[in-house]
């Protein structure tokens, strides 16, 4: 029997909720990853090791409001780099820029306090799933509006049919994502 490889292993623990939010929605509920100490360690350490590598490292890790919280503090306190959250609006206490971004149906507006980056930081971009792309591009817009540079957006899940990642890779944004689920 072959072993597993770690995407084969982080995409097992994943549960799919059908009909929520919605009937017809195929949620991916990446809760049981975090819930098993052995299955989180092998998660984080996935991108850990991933951006340890010199040409990959950021200076800062940003987090997408809220399940990129998770991940980001985590993968920057095993970096030892600075995290700053990306936040739904309203949410951030100082002074703040914006983004607005379209959703399925409406929009969504989220905020970084404007001393969260400096100019010319490196920054990875992370949440746990990309559908639409909308919530990666806009705090991409985000932190480049304060002058630092998104190197790289990751994520635990993709979702290719909705299209958010090939919108991303088009805009020019480099993406790397554990497990992709295909289809309802």
């Amino acid at each position: 029997m072959q072993p597993l490889s770690v995407n084969q292993y982080l995409r097992q623990h994943i549960r799919t909720v059908p009909d929520w939010p919605a009937p017809g929605v195929q949620f991916r509920d990446i809760t049981p990853l975090l819930q098993d100490p052995k299955v989180f360690r092998v998660l984080i350490d996935a991108f850990v090791h991933r951006y340890m590598d010199k040409a990959l490292r950021p200076d800062v890790v940003a987090g997408l409001d809220a399940r990129g919280f998770i991940l980001g503090a985590v993968v920057a306190y095993e970096l030892n780099v600075g995290f700053v959250p990306i936040r739904k609006k309203g949410k951030l206490p100082f002074t703040t820029v914006e983004e607005t971004y379209e959703l399925e149906y409406g929009s969504a507006t989220v905020e970084l306090h404007t001393d969260a980056v400096k100019p010319g930081d490196r920054v990875l971009l992370i949440d746990d799933l990309i559908a639409t792309g909308g919530t990666m591009m806009a705090g991409r817009r985000l932190l480049e509006k304060l002058g630092a540079t998104v190197t790289e957006g990751a994520a635990i899940v993709d979702l290719p049919e909705l299209g958010g990642s090939q919108r991303l890779k088009d805009s020019g944004l480099p993406l790397y994502t554990l497990v992709d689920f295909e289809g309802h």
